[in-house]
């Protein structure tokens, strides 16, 4: 993964949005407590739990995941501070692109095609894709490897910071050699799955990397702000975040928390790498208006917790 994607986090977070992030690591690390609402308890432990099978499969096939789950659920997760941020992201941003789809605004899987309007549907569809309809395309694909077989939200494994990555694949190895009696042969067996993860790890492109190369290619036929204002207009979420995190240089899910968090008189500055009008940001002002229990600057927006 291109190290120049690290991120040091939300820059100067809401006092509401560092409460929430502590609420969400006090749950992780003791599920029975916290004072977020059941719909954000629920995406963020299921997130989290997907996660942890996810690492656990990458380092031992012999790893038993829903039993490391439960360990992990009585005990509290380990590092739950480092995983706080990164679930409750992609659990807000799943909510927001959930009131999207409810309201029947969906965005279409690829790129419309360039044809007129008298052309033959066959015809468009035997033509080769563009460039841009290629990178467009990598990053729908990039966006679907973050949910699982039935649809739920989850982290790809290429998605995540390799300092979270790694911090993982140590605490599940600490768990499988507890589980094998610190056996010295399965100890060594772990360190080299660990080594041999994490560099598998390091190769790989995920949503981040699509992100980039949609926004190059789009920066370098002047068609970028045309194309973030026509995603805001679709209400197609997930490119107008990967288009800014790709501007800033910041990860995805950085970048879709600091989206959601944002109140509406900060969003131009936010999105002004884009250079889109001020007038086109009002579909995504309204839908983020809509969201309910957002943790902003002055407080929870809409119906959330007190």
């Amino acid at each position: 993964m291109d190290d120049s994607f690290a991120s040091p986090g939300i820059d100067a977070p809401s006092p509401t949005l560092s409460a929430r992030l502590r609420e969400l690591a006090d749950y992780l690390g003791a599920p029975t407590a916290g004072r977020l609402t059941e719909e954000q308890r629920a995406l963020s432990l299921g997130i989290a739990r997907r996660l942890v099978a996810d690492v656990a499969a990458w380092l031992h096939r012999d790893i038993d995941a829903d039993a490391l789950w439960r360990d992990w659920l009585r005990g509290g997760l380990p590092g739950a501070e480092r995983l706080a941020a990164t679930c409750f992201a992609r659990g807000e941003e799943h909510r927001w692109r959930e009131q999207t789809m409810l309201r029947g605004a969906a965005p279409s899987l690829v790129a419309e095609p360039e044809g007129g309007p008298g052309e033959d549907p066959a015809a468009i569809a035997d033509k080769p894709l563009s460039d841009i309809e290629r990178a467009y395309l990598a990053l729908r694909i990039a966006d679907r490897r973050r949910f699982d077989g039935l649809g739920n939200p989850c982290l790809a494994i290429a998605d995540l910071d390799g300092e979270l990555f790694h911090a993982l694949l140590l605490d599940v190895a600490a768990w499988r050699l507890v589980q094998g009696g610190k056996d010295d042969a399965l100890a060594a067996e772990l360190r080299d799955a660990v080594r041999t993860s994490f560099a598998r790890h390091g190769a790989e492109r995920g949503i981040d990397g699509a992100a980039q190369a949609y926004h190059d290619i789009l920066a370098a036929s002047a068609a970028l702000p045309e194309t973030a204002a026509t995603a805001i207009a679709r209400q197609d979420w997930p490119t107008l975040v990967a288009l800014a995190a790709a501007a800033h240089r910041r990860r995805y899910g950085d970048m879709a928390l600091a989206l959601l968090t944002a109140e509406a008189a900060t969003l131009p500055s936010l999105l002004a790498p884009l250079r889109i009008d001020r007038a086109a940001l009002a579909p995504l002002e309204a839908s983020l208006a809509m969201l309910s229990g957002r943790a902003i600057a002055g407080g929870f927006a809409g119906e959330g917790p007190e």
